[in-house]
């Protein structure tokens, strides 16, 4: 083929199949079948939806690429319907229509030949002439044809303005008909709306659509945006400057600058609306005003209000008769208690709230077996509860008794998206445990707190070392810090537990010194193993090693068994990276594992996959791990078992799930694994942190395995980074038992 340079053209084509696609950006690699061409030529450009089997008409120019030769750069394009069987079949079967996969679109297509659009467009009941079709096929495919037709001036008018089919489909469900009005009007309503379609997506929408960079509409968007986002970082306001600041910065285009001093009216007014909550500030921000988006200044009141309304409820206990249960306890079991866990069991016993924490090896488990154990001899009803399933299922082990999720705990209903349990519907219990408290954000503690009976007690189980929850707030620290509840914490490592490197490793990262490492090249035996791989991709090269050779040594199953938890999802010994590679080393291909690829990332059967937002209409919550079970191409379906329930999800929601063969530090809070691997390297300098480190070892039960330089393990012992968040649940406390509650 002779192809001119840089001279616009135009070609038509079949798509074979995606090399790449971005749902995000619309940036696309494919591979198109020309007419009269043997070779498949490589197109590049963005795309809002493309799928193999579409036939497009694009224009553009041809480029030659130094490293993959000759490419045609995609200026605009438009889909043609299918003029050729094997067009029409690989459109059909491209996933675009529910109910039609490669399977039926081939018998189909076989059937009808050169008439098959016509007869779905026109006449779609005599699908049921195709061998393999049962009528329910046919209604089925018949619902989604008509969906296809109906949203399809939606979809061409989204994409026309750089929605990706994903967000298009999820705009018509919010907003049916009316979507192309409503997202006229005002597109920023789009980011309140719609999970996925955040400021940044609303905000390119409504420059195409032509409104002014300067609009009411942005600006207040912007600025609950700017909030959003500090939350992500896990705060619960900001300053009102700081506020101003960040909104002046993320407003900014090229030919615009927004006004700080009018920002600065606008908070007022939004203020005035309820859209804000302003208030004076208190600590460091004593003297100025803070700003909440509502639903935390409300949170964050509430949760105040109910702990101190719970505090002040008095206990009466018999000290002496727990003392004597206790003695009896230790003579029974031959299983003595520090002082220090002695306190604990005692202020469990007499006080309406306590907070028990504590490193690795210093008898956390031990202690909240033995408070269980005391309520029960109380006569007392009991519920325990973890933030995430797999704790919940370890404190159930622990204790001999049912743990649930805190979600489960509190009956999430999907049809109501409310708890069930609240203050007027308390949990039927009068003593509760929860565990892993620190993971515990500002939303979920209050909806826990309010459904604590007034006569209940509450013990919050958790090491205020390890990171912070992924959430908002920072309440088990604040809880501590308020001064107004109990809080024991043990710090003796009890002597069978020093005899494990992870433990010892763990306490020596806490006080701010090099772990004792022994290097996997001199055999060792230790539990805290060593690779000093200088590069990351030498880092990449050895986890390949250690999984395929020294886990099953020391008699681990890797698929089962081994967890990579890394600082960062970015670089070669990042998440995104390290989910490839270890993807093709511990699940690799196979006819008998069906698979997909949606967002340039293939999912397949036997698949270890996280939840990485929460789904209330489905249950599943942010940092809940599953194995894909199933994947049905006809039905357009991939099923997840979790630890305690089975999940479906359509081809729109998979942006809900990503593959967790490695994991991020933050989203492995909560679980425990039989083997971690842990690359650190200089790349994650911005995340690299004592909290990040000692949270991902303490995450190892029988082998951890660090890799990378000692520099970078260095460097997290030495950088505290001690997550300051803008939180103020403990000054709530504080000045509601002064009885000098903030107002705003």
């Amino acid at each position: 083929m002779v192809m001119s340079q840089h001279q616009t053209e135009q070609l038509q084509g079949v798509v074979e199949r995606l090399t790449y696609h971005s749902e995000e950006s619309g940036y696309t690699v494919a591979r198109l079948k020309a007419p009269r061409t043997r070779e498949l030529i490589t197109v590049v450009g963005s795309f809002a939806h493309i799928q193999p089997g579409q036939t497009l008409q694009l224009t553009g120019v041809w480029r030659d690429h130094p490293q993959y030769g000759p490419q045609f750069q995609v200026n605009q394009y438009r889909e043609t319907k299918p003029a050729t069987l094997t067009g029409i079949e690989k459109y059909l079967g491209s996933g675009l229509i529910k109910g039609v996969g490669p399977v039926t679109a081939k018998r189909i297509v076989a059937h009808f030949g050169l008439e098959t659009l016509e007869v779905i467009e026109h006449d779609i009941e005599r699908l049921i002439e195709v061998p393999g079709v049962a009528k329910k096929r046919v209604r089925l495919i018949q619902a989604a044809w008509k969906l296809q037709q109906a949203i399809k001036e939606v979809m061409v008018f989204l994409q026309g303005h750089g929605v990706s089919t994903t967000y298009a489909v999820k705009i018509y469900k919010q907003y049916g008909d009316e979507a192309i009005t409503r997202v006229t009007q005002n597109p920023y309503q789009m980011a309140e709306d719609i999970y996925g379609i955040g400021f940044l997506t609303a905000d390119a929408i409504a420059r195409n659509l032509g409104v002014a960079p300067g609009s009411e509409f942005r600006y207040r968007s912007g600025i609950l945006h700017v909030l959003s986002e500090a939350s992500d970082e896990g705060h619960c306001f900001l300053p009102q400057t700081e506020l101003v600041e960040r909104g002046a910065k993320r407003l900014a285009l090229p030919d615009h600058q927004p006004n700080p001093e009018q920002l600065l009216g606008l908070t007022h007014q939004m203020a005035l609306e309820d859209a804000l909550v302003l208030q004076g500030g208190f600590g460091e921000q004593a003297g100025q005003f803070i700003g909440y988006a509502p639903p935390f200044f409300r949170a964050e009141r509430s949760l105040a209000k109910r702990l101190h309304l719970l505090l002040s409820r008095p206990l009466a206990v018999d000290l002496p008769r727990v003392q004597g249960w206790i003695d009896r306890f230790i003579a029974k079991t031959g299983m003595p208690l520090s002082d220090q866990q002695r306190q604990a069991v005692k202020w469990a016993a007499s006080q309406r709230i306590c907070v028990l924490t504590g490193g690795p090896g210093t008898g956390k488990t031990f202690t909240t077996r033995t408070i269980v154990a005391l309520w029960k001899a109380m006569g007392k009803s009991i519920a325990l509860a973890s933030p995430t399933g797999r704790a919940a299922q370890r404190l159930s082990e622990m204790t001999r008794q049912e743990a649930k999720t805190v979600h489960r705990l509190l009956e999430f209903a999907p049809k109501t998206f409310k708890f069930q349990r609240d203050s007027e519907n308390p949990i039927p219990a009068q003593a509760i445990v929860v565990d892993e408290a620190s993971m515990l954000d500002l939303f979920l503690a209050n909806s826990l707190v309010k459904a604590i009976p007034l006569d209940a007690q509450l013990l919050l189980v958790g090491d205020t070392d390890q990171l912070p929850s992924v959430g908002p707030g920072n309440v088990l620290r604040d809880l501590m810090a308020s001064g107004q509840i109990p809080v024991v914490r043990l710090t003796q490592v009890f002597r069978q537990a020093q005899a494990s490197r992870i433990v010892s490793n763990t306490h020596r990262i806490n006080q701010g010194q090099f772990p004792r490492l022994e290097s996997v090249s001199d055999q060792a035996q230790s539990d805290c193993l060593w690779i000093g791989a200088a590069e990351p991709e030498q880092g990449v090269q050895a986890i390949e090693e250690v999984i395929t050779h020294l886990i099953p040594q020391r008699g681990f199953e890797a698929a089962r068994d081994v967890q990579v938890l890394c600082p960062m999802t970015r670089g070669a010994v990042g998440t995104r990276h390290l989910n490839q590679i270890l993807q093709a080393l511990l699940n690799p291909p196979s006819p008998e594992k069906p698979e997909l690829t949606r967002g340039g990332v293939r999912l397949r059967v036997g698949d270890r996959v996280i939840q990485q937002v929460n789904d209330y209409n489905r249950a599943v919550f942010n940092g809940d791990l599953g194995v894909i079970s199933a994947i049905d191409l006809e039905e357009q379906a991939v099923t997840v078992e979790f630890a305690d329930q089975s999940v479906d999800y359509d081809w729109a929601d998979l942006n809900e799930i990503a593959l967790s063969w490695a994991i991020t530090i933050h989203k492995s809070q909560g679980s425990e694994y039989p083997v971690v691997i842990l690359p650190l390297y200089k790349q994650h300098y911005l995340m690299l942190s004592r909290p990040l480190l000692y949270t991902g070892l303490t995450r190892a039960k029988q082998l951890a395995i660090l890799v990378g330089p000692q520099q970078a393990i260095g460097l997290a012992v030495r950088q505290i980074k001690d997550q300051q968040r803008y939180t103020g649940l403990d000054r709530r406390l504080i000045k509601i038992a002064e009885g000098l509650e903030c107002q705003p």
